[in-house]
């Protein structure tokens, strides 16, 4: 590879990042309003998502249940895609869309929260999650990509979709770390007081 490539890598996703960050402002402030609301009732967020979005799944329940930037108690916060004995029981017994749906019925309640993490907005199992969180009267966050997909036709008003405006994977994935970050750190600052960091 060279520098050329590399600077061209970073040069693409700056320019992405300044590019949406006033189309996701809005959405990403949603987000955390919607999670600050469930945390405050007592509520929990459930996350799913495949491949790199499992990865951003088990990042952010970690910051949740661990800390983000300040000291804290746990957040009742957990990746669907980590127990590999329930994720290979499931896609054995019934089929690899229903990983994650069974686990939202098994886990989710009223007033929770599903973190939905697609970057096309087409995934089947994710797309079956959010089916089966609407369903237990749950509210949706979607980190997407591209236009949305499946994903974005099936929200309300009371959900919010954060999807990034680019069609490269590697690109939608970068912007939802950063989404992630903003909402750990608008959750803290929701429940703890101060303001987002500049």
């Amino acid at each position: 590879m060279t520098n050329l490539q590399i600077l061209t890598h970073f040069r693409e996703s700056v320019e992405l990042k300044t590019r949406a960050a006033e189309q996701l402002a809005g959405p990403i402030a949603q987000a955390v309003d919607i999670m600050f609301t469930a945390l405050s009732n007592g509520n929990k967020i459930l996350s799913c998502g495949n491949g790199g979005s499992a990865a951003d799944c088990q990042h952010f329940a970690a910051e949740l249940v661990g800390r983000f930037e300040r000291e804290r108690l746990p957040l009742p916060a957990m990746s669907l895609a980590t127990d590999t004995s329930i994720l290979t029981a499931v896609a054995n017994d019934y089929s690899y869309n229903d990983v994650f749906s069974k686990q939202v019925q098994a886990f989710g309640q009223a007033g929770d929260v599903l973190l939905a993490i697609s970057t096309s907005g087409n995934s089947g199992n994710v797309v079956q999650a959010v089916e089966a969180a609407l369903e237990r009267d749950m509210r949706i966050v979607a980190l997407t990509g591209k236009n949305g997909g499946i994903i974005a036709t099936m929200l309300t008003d009371a959900d919010a979709n954060i999807c990034v405006p680019h069609e490269r994977t590697a690109r939608i994935q970068e912007v939802h770390l950063l989404a992630i970050h903003c909402i750990c750190d608008g959750i803290d600052n929701a429940l703890f007081g101060g303001e987002m960091h500049e």
